[in-house]
């Protein structure tokens, strides 16, 4: 059976909302709406709504005006069964000394790897995204260089993936924590089927507002793989948890963003001794200057 889709551009995340308490009022109604920032730096946000039937053009064209938005771009999906599309199109991902693989790719994990295993279904985070490729690079660059931290913290961790790749790399104490608690839950997931229980803890938390994060600071090494706007947010509390000569890996940053990210870490206290683009996305490896902070 198809599915549909709506979707449509506004100018900030109230009107985005308010458009989408409206739609949730359609007939047919959607099976699910939801809004999300665009990922180009511009402030904008997207609306979607997601329908078993046809949507109501002539109601979704009403909402339009009423909003003052664009029309609505509406698509018809085939059935399809996601997890094995994922399969077949996510070939494992080799990032340094990583392999990153699906259950279904465990007999092509080569000897000699840190193996990574992430199932097809939590897609994000894998190593296909440029930014957690850019990510588990830099991990790896780091070991290469002889680095060795105590203590680890993976900010907006997803599946974990970093956390983990940090686990099998050093015996360092390593947390993993996320704003949402279905991450928390996947990354939980990942830690046991990579028989990493005891070595990565899990929690869910807003930034270092947690117990365990600020009674394990300060922290040799952290990563967040995020977005430019929490990363500039963050910047003064991740500089002021990492130990001197300690290391910040960030992505989740757009190339054209990059430089106005690490201007403000720059600004906080620390230098940039790594950065790469992969795709459309940079990531960058800093180190706090000792003696300075905000």
């Amino acid at each position: 059976m198809s599915t549909y889709t709506a979707l449509t551009i506004l100018s900030s995340q109230a009107a985005a909302e308010a458009l989408a308490d409206d739609m949730e009022r359609l007939t047919p109604e959607p099976i699910g709406v939801g809004t999300t920032e665009v990922e180009d730096g511009s402030g904008k946000w997207e609306v979607g709504g997601y329908f078993e039937d046809a949507p109501d053009q002539a109601g979704l064209a009403l909402l339009a005006k009423m909003h003052g938005t664009r029309p609505f771009a509406v698509s018809e999906l085939p059935e399809t069964d996601w997890v094995a599309k994922v399969r077949r199109e996510l070939s494992p991902v080799e990032a340094g000394r990583f392999f990153v693989y699906g259950s279904h790719d465990a007999d092509k994990v080569p000897e000699g790897c840190e193996p990574l295993l992430i199932e097809a279904a939590m897609a994000f985070g894998t190593g296909h995204h440029g930014t957690t490729l850019g990510c588990l690079r830099a991990l790896d660059a780091l070991a290469v260089g002889g680095f060795a931290p105590d203590a680890v913290a993976d900010i907006g961790c997803g599946t974990a993936v970093l956390a983990m790749a940090a686990a099998r790399l050093w015996p360092a104490r390593v947390l993993a924590s996320d704003i949402d608690e279905v991450a928390v839950e996947v990354a939980l997931a990942n830690v046991r089927a990579n028989g990493l229980e005891g070595r990565v803890e899990c929690l869910e938390a807003t930034g270092f507002d947690h117990p365990v994060l600020a009674e394990v600071a300060p922290y040799d090494l952290i990563c967040a793989n995020i977005l430019m706007g929490p990363l500039i947010a963050l910047a003064p509390e991740v500089t002021a948890k990492l130990n001197d000569g300690g290391f910040v890996i960030l992505s989740g940053i757009l190339n054209e963003q990059a430089d106005e990210v690490i201007d403000v870490y720059a600004r906080c206290g620390n230098n940039v001794v790594r950065r790469e683009e992969i795709g459309e996305w940079t990531t960058t490896t800093l180190c706090k200057i000792s003696g300075k902070s905000v």
